[in-house]
C-alpha cells in the first residue's frame, strides 16, 4: 500500500466482519436446507424451489432497502436485517418443516440485502478518490469470498457432530454477531454528501427506476448482470460435469473451492494494487478470460483440468464486484447510491432466480455445454458496450480529488 493512501477507519474491521456474518448466514442456510429437504426425501425439484427462494427477497426489497440506506444510513437497515435473520434461523431450529425452512430460505435472503446495501453504500463514503473506491470494495467483496469458503464447513462439521436440527440453532448466532459488531460502527462512518449534477438534473425525489436515465449506470448493469449469469452457470455446471464424470463430492467440493480461493485471491490483488489498475480495461480482460474458459470448460480433462478452470474463472469473476461497484459510485450522486446499489442487486437476484432454470432446460434439451456456451457468447457480445464504458465515466474534478465533488461522481 502506498504511503499517501489515505488510512481507512478503524470501525471499517467491524463493518466486512459483520457482513461476513451475515452472508455465512444466508450461505450456511442455503446448505443446511438443502440437506434438510433431501434427507426428508424430496426430490432436486423441491430443493431447486427452496434454493430459488433466498432469491425473491432481495428482488422484492433491495430498491427500497436503497432507499433506507440513502435516509437512515447503516443502522436502521441492519437493525431490520437482524430481526428477519432470527427470525427466521429461529423458525427452523424450534420445528423444521418445509415451510419454515422456506420462511428461513426468504427472510435470510432478504436480511442480506437489507444489510449489504447499506454496507456497500456506508464503505462508499469512505474513498478519497477512484482507486480508494477500488481498495474499498476489494475488501468489502471479501466478505462474500470468504462467507463462502467458511459456511459450507462450518454447516458440515454441525450436522456431522450435533444434527441438522442444531446447525439451524447455530444458524440463530450469526445475525446476532453481526449486529454486534455493525452496532461498533456507528450512524454514519463519514459524513453524507448531497451531490446532484447536472446529468440527475429532475430526477430528486423520482423514484429508484428513474436512475436508469443515466447511461454509464445502463451499461454497468448490463455488464454486471451478464457475469453474475456467468458465475451462476459455472455454479449450474461444476455438479453436473462431476456427475457425468463420476466425482466424488469432495472432488466436486474441491472444484468449487479452486473457484472460491481464486476470487477471493484476485479482491487481494486489487487492495493491494488499486492505484494501479484501470476498472474497464480489468473489466474487459476478465469478461475475455471467463468467456474464453467457459466455452472449453466441458473439455478440460480430469480433476485438475477442471481445477484450474474453475481457478481462472474465479479470477475473472471475482474481479468484477470491486470493479463494478467502484464505477457504480463514480456515475451516481452520492445522496442516490443506495438506490443504485439496490437497483444492482435487484437485477443480480432476479437472474438468479431464472437463469438456472433455463440452464437446466437447455443441459437436458441440449448439451451440458450449452449452458457455458451461451454465457460465453452473451460475454462476447457485452464486449461492445464495456468499450464505450470509459468515456461515460468522467475523471472526478480536482476539487473532487480534494474532498470536495462537484459533479455526479461518488464520495
Amino acid at each position: 500500500m502506498n504511503a499517501d493512501t489515505p488510512r481507512l477507519p478503524a470501525t471499517f474491521a467491524w463493518l466486512i466482519i459483520g457482513l461476513i456474518a451475515l452472508h455465512a448466514c444466508m450461505a450456511a442456510t442455503r446448505v443446511v436446507s438443502s440437506l434438510w429437504v433431501l434427507r426428508q426425501g424430496y426430490d432436486e425439484r423441491m430443493m431447486g424451489l427452496i434454493l430459488s427462494l433466498f432469491a425473491v427477497a432481495p428482488i422484492v426489497l433491495s430498491l427500497w432497502a436503497g432507499r433506507l440506506a440513502d435516509r437512515h444510513g447503516l443502522q436502521r437497515p441492519v437493525r431490520l436485517a437482524t430481526a428477519m435473520g432470527v427470525v427466521g434461523t429461529a423458525a427452523s431450529a424450534w420445528s423444521p418443516s418445509l415451510w419454515t425452512v422456506g420462511l428461513a430460505a426468504l427472510l435470510t435472503g432478504g436480511a442480506l440485502s437489507l444489510a449489504a446495501v447499506a454496507i456497500q453504500r456506508e464503505a462508499g463514503q469512505l474513498a478519497h478518490q477512484g482507486h480508494d473506491l477500488k481498495r474499498i470494495f476489494s475488501w468489502v467483496a471479501l466478505g462474500p469470498a470468504l462467507s463462502n469458503v467458511l459456511a459450507p464447513l462450518l454447516s458440515g462439521v454441525v450436522i456431522d457432530y450435533a444434527g441438522l436440527r442444531w446447525a439451524f440453532v447455530v444458524l440463530v448466532a450469526l445475525p446476532l454477531l453481526a449486529y454486534a459488531l455493525l452496532s461498533r460502527v456507528g450512524q454514519h462512518l463519514s459524513p453524507p454528501q448531497h451531490v446532484v449534477g447536472a446529468a440527475w438534473a429532475g430526477t430528486a425525489g423520482a423514484g429508484s427506476w428513474a436512475l436508469l436515465r443515466s447511461r454509464p449506470l445502463r451499461v454497468l448493469l448490463l455488464l454486471n448482470l451478464s457475469m453474475a449469469a456467468a458465475w451462476d452457470a459455472h455454479t449450474f455446471a461444476v455438479p453436473v460435469v462431476g456427475h457425468l464424470r463420476d466425482m466424488s463430492a469432495s472432488e466436486i467440493g474441491v472444484v468449487f473451492a479452486s473457484f472460491a480461493m481464486a476470487a477471493t485471491a484476485v479482491r487481494l490483488f486489487i487492495v493491494r494494487w488499486a492505484s494501479r489498475i484501470q476498472e474497464t480495461q480489468m473489466l474487459r480482460a476478465a469478461m475475455a478470460l471467463a468467456a474464453t474458459v467457459l466455452l472449453i470448460y466441458t473439455w478440460l480433462p480430469g480433476l485438475m483440468g477442471l481445477m484450474v478452470g474453475s481457478a481462472l474463472l474465479g479470477l475473472a469473476l471475482g474481479s468484477v464486484q470491486p470493479m463494478v461497484l467502484s464505477m457504480l459510485h463514480q456515475v451516481t450522486p452520492a445522496d442516490r447510491q443506495g438506490q443504485a446499489l439496490g437497483l444492482r442487486m435487484m437485477v443480480t437476484n432476479a437472474a438468479t432466480v431464472g437463469m438456472p432454470v433455463l440452464f437446466g432446460l437447455m443441459s437436458a434439451s441440449l448439451t451440458t455445454a450449452a449452458p457455458l456456451w451461451l454465457m460465453a457468447a452473451a460475454l462476447l457480445l457485452a464486449q461492445r458496450p464495456a468499450m464505450g464504458l470509459a468515456a461515460l465515466i468522467s475523471p472526478p474534478s480536482p476539487d473532487a480529488e480534494a474532498g470536495h465533488p462537484s459533479k455526479v461522481h461518488g464520495p
